[in-house]
């Protein structure tokens, strides 16, 4: 008996998910199905797709050769299908975005309320990663990301505001206590909350002052991953453990409440908003077509 449809789409499923229960969740169904489905599967094939253990599930050999010719194939058919509902009254599917962390705080929250309430057909998954990716690979229609090198078949639209400053702050009780810096390359010797990225590199503090342009790599106490460790490196920045450098969005609630004071405020270089970027080279899906439309037609906010 050949396998059918939705045992392929299960197997291409547990694939990309990387698992049973990451690809049940995606699914919407149930980890002992997709098992059920995946033993099936390679009864009828004759050949192992799966290796199992208690902690993983990867692919052998002939499972990497079936994903790679399947995926293409089920990938057509879901534009093919997509282009029928662009054919609906009111647009409806998943729209799944990768973003950094940065854009999930400081831009969804102005565009995803008002797009799911004039769209209540169309779902919307967020997936926050710090690094690049290959937003097909990864699963995704599109991606945010801050002035990145595209590849060539990729489109970038302009999403949130079109400019944004990183900014350096400190609480009043450190400040109190070590001095404010008047000068960029002072940082050199205060404590500075630094963040190292999943690549082992550390972002470089930039500043700027007309036609004049500092990078610094300063120490400190605390180093984070940008991202799910920004807010620990803020509240220590509030504790008084020293300096942070951060987007000025993101600290301005901070500044409003005193929490945090401005450090080289006339220093706090300018840099190009974040863009929504997505392959160029397939039919674009109905719901991000939908979204795409919809940030072209919202009023661009300025930066703080």
């Amino acid at each position: 008996m050949k396998p059918d449809l939705a045992t392929i789409t299960a197997f291409v499923t547990v694939a990309r998910a990387g698992g049973f229960r990451e690809g049940a969740r995606l699914s919407g169904g149930s980890a002992s199905r997709l098992s059920d489905q995946i033993r099936r599967l390679e009864s009828q094939l004759g050949v192992r797709l799966f290796n199992r253990s208690t902690r993983s599930v990867a692919l052998t050999e002939a499972g990497e050769g079936l994903l790679n010719r399947l995926s293409p194939a089920l990938d057509e058919m879901e534009l093919a299908l997509d282009v029928v509902n662009s054919y609906r009254n009111r647009p409806a599917g998943m729209l799944k975005l990768n973003v950094p962390t940065a854009a999930a705080r400081l831009v969804l929250p102005d565009i995803i309320p008002a797009f799911l309430a004039a769209y209540p057909d169309i779902r919307v998954e967020v997936i926050t990663e710090e690094n690049f990716v290959d937003v097909l690979a990864e699963g995704c229609d599109a991606g945010i990301r801050y002035d990145e090198s595209l590849e060539q078949d990729m489109i970038a639209v302009p999403i949130g505001p079109r400019t944004q400053k990183f900014a350096a702050a400190a609480s009043h009780e450190y400040l109190q206590k070590h001095g404010m810096p008047e000068h960029p390359r002072d940082l050199l010797d205060h404590a500075c909350l630094r963040g190292r990225f999943a690549s082992g590199a550390l972002h470089p503090w930039e500043f700027e002052r007309g036609d004049e342009t500092i990078e610094l790599n300063p120490t400190g106490p605390l180093l984070v991953r940008p991202g799910g460790g920004t807010d620990l490196a803020v509240q220590a920045a509030c504790a008084g453990t020293g300096i942070i450098y951060l987007f000025e969005d993101w600290l301005a609630p901070y500044f409003d409440r005193g929490d945090l004071i401005p450090v080289l405020a006339d220093w706090w270089p300018h840099f190009p908003g974040p863009k929504l970027y997505y392959p160029g080279r397939r039919l674009v899906p109905t719901p991000l077509r939908t979204f795409i439309d919809f940030i072209k037609t919202q009023p661009v906010r300025a930066s703080r």
